[in-house]
């Protein structure tokens, strides 16, 4: 099985060097700058699970009708757009895109593009970031990978894959319900990311002040309200878990997206905030802790756009 991983950065690069060393074959689809750092240094990844550093085989462009079996998408929800269109002469008709990309507003515009039935479902659960060298960074000792198929049966080249990842970890799993683990992972990182951008500080730094905890509980609420009326309730035990995690009194958990926004970066704060309050709209569900969290990053966004302007 060929395989294509558009991105070579945190998600692309980590399960890339795993899969590469597992013995895929496997393509990384990166722009031109990103090319030249690996073919210098190769792609190293620093784990406290173990390094990997593997001599990976770049392309800055597919041709037309050089199908790969499997595309593995790792981009930013807002480099959606054009990242399907670098795939899309990769895609044939037995073809299967793996998007690993937060929340779940992804998938219409993949279906609308590939076929429902050429597009899986994919979550990953770790906290990853790139040092000044170009390496993969791997902050903590969590590496879970969940994909599945939404149709059934799963195409051959899905069935490969999952059988390949389940060898290669006890983290890695084939999920029978992937769109539900999705949802699960999208009211957690709302929730996440939502107070660490909204306060820019530690879970544990906000527990710590007057409304902490009550802004976490509410805006947790909020977003289970928002799964449970799209037919995607959170189980109460996994519910139950999110809960404990997010009130954990010391935590020093954080949200990539705080480390975004601390660096200058873009957010996708669209996709997973934007995306929620648009679908409570829809069934007139009130979402004023969303709503805040959506309008401070907004703020940051204009104000990081107006910085750029003025430097540019």
């Amino acid at each position: 099985m060929r395989m294509l991983i558009l991105g070579a950065g945190g998600i692309g690069g980590y399960f890339g060097a795993r899969l590469q060393q597992a013995g895929a074959d496997v393509r990384f689809l990166v722009r031109p700058a990103r090319a030249r750092v690996l073919h210098d240094r190769g792609l190293r990844v620093f784990s406290p699970l173990g390094d990997v550093e593997v001599t990976p085989e770049l392309l800055t462009a597919v041709d037309d009708g050089d199908h790969f079996d499997l595309v593995l998408l790792s981009c930013k929800a807002y480099d959606l757009v054009s990242a399907i269109d670098a795939i899309t002469p990769a895609v044939g008709p037995h073809s299967v895109v793996v998007p690993l990309l937060n929340g779940i507003a992804h998938l219409d515009r993949l279906d609308a593009r590939f076929g429902r039935v050429r597009v899986a479902g994919g979550v990953a659960h770790l906290a990853l970031t790139a040092d000044e060298t170009g390496a993969i960074r791997h902050l903590n000792a969590t590496q879970r990978l969940i994909i599945g198929a939404r149709t059934e049966p799963a195409p051959p080249a899905f069935d490969w894959l999952g059988a390949l990842i389940t060898r290669m970890s006890p983290d890695y799993t084939v999920s029978p319900d992937i769109e539900q683990d999705m949802w699960d992972k999208l009211v957690f990182i709302s929730v996440l990311a939502g107070t660490t951008c909204l306060m820019r500080a530690t879970i544990g730094d906000i527990l710590a002040t007057r409304a902490g905890r009550a802004l976490i509980e509410g805006m947790l609420q909020e977003s289970a309200t928002i799964a449970a009326s799209c037919g995607h309730a959170p189980s109460a035990s996994r519910l139950a878990g999110y809960r404990a995690q997010l009130t954990e009194t010391g935590s020093s958990l954080t949200a990539s997206m705080l480390r975004d926004m601390l660096r200058g970066a873009p957010t996708e704060a669209d996709h997973v905030f934007g995306n929620l309050i648009e679908r409570a709209a829809e069934f007139a569900l009130p979402t004023p802790l969303l709503d805040l969290a959506m309008s401070a990053l907004q703020a940051y966004e204009i104000s990081r756009r107006r910085l750029s302007a003025s430097s540019g």
